[in-house]
């Protein structure tokens, strides 16, 4: 019993929270920068996304919004820029990572060491099936009810590399949104002094925010996987499973789609 409620009710871990009164005022002013060039600024564009699609005549499931689109016309140019996208996502994940570093904060200590290579891709294996198959269930749900756009994970062409495209976005996606909402964020809270229910609850509620585009259910249901790899985290401290779930997640959501689409007709 003792071991469920420290997983609700974690206590704080100690050795985080900075006292100089100089170093809190630089960590806040680097978290702003960092997320007002990274995912909180795809939060304040997904919240201003979704106001545009409330305020059209249109329901919001009679609307559509894609993730991953053709970005040139040329096919190898088109390719150049996707690869350049990807790059982004890493450059994000790895700022952070970078800036924890310099911090000198071991990226050991955040659970991006490699000591347990085996074990973190079956766990993140594991919380790709908890998280994927109810996830996948309950967009269907929200479009049925109305609460979200129809999302179509990639409108890319039916070309010899789109499945490599897609599969380095979503490995991309994964390392840039783990690394800098889960490790990163939570440390960076953590050394401000916020507890870990609160911090939990930014983190997740900073997830759903970049996904708010895509209508409510989107939201909601990134802040529910915000929340149990957020909490994952600072129970277990390792950072790859949840890298590892995130990118199967994506890539079966990607490049399923697009052998799926106009070939199934429960997919939205």
């Amino acid at each position: 019993m003792g071991r469920v409620r420290d997983w609700i009710f974690p206590p704080r871990p100690g050795g985080w929270l900075v006292d100089d009164r100089a170093e809190r005022r630089l960590i806040r002013v680097e978290l702003v920068v960092v997320f007002a060039i990274t995912l909180g600024l795809a939060g304040l564009s997904s919240l201003v996304s979704l106001v545009d699609s409330l305020l059209r005549t249109e329901a919001l499931s009679d609307q559509s919004v894609a993730i991953n689109v053709p970005q040139a016309r040329a096919g190898l140019l088109d390719l150049v820029r996707q690869l350049l996208s990807a790059l982004r996502l890493f450059a994000w994940g790895a700022l952070g990572a970078y800036l924890l570093h310099r911090a000198g904060i071991a990226l050991a200590r955040v659970g991006l060491d490699l000591r347990r290579k085996g074990r973190d891709v079956l766990v993140g294996v594991g919380l790709a099936a908890l998280i994927g198959l109810p996830g996948l269930g309950f967009y269907l749900l929200s479009y049925a009810l109305g609460i979200n756009l129809a999302v179509a994970p990639s409108t890319l062409g039916d070309l010899w590399w789109r499945p490599i495209a897609l599969v380095v976005l979503a490995i991309g996606n994964a390392w840039a949104e783990e690394v800098l909402v889960v490790g990163y964020f939570i440390t960076r809270l953590r050394q401000l002094g916020l507890s870990e229910g609160r911090s939990l609850w930014a983190s997740a509620v900073l997830r759903g925010s970049y996904h708010l585009y895509q209508g409510f259910g989107g939201f909601l249901g990134n802040v529910v996987m915000g929340l149990v790899f957020g909490r994952f985290w600072q129970r277990a401290n390792r950072l790859w499973p949840l890298v590892v779930a995130h990118a199967l997640i994506d890539i079966v959501a990607f490049v399923g789609y697009s052998l799926l689409s106009g070939a199934v007709d429960w997919l939205p």
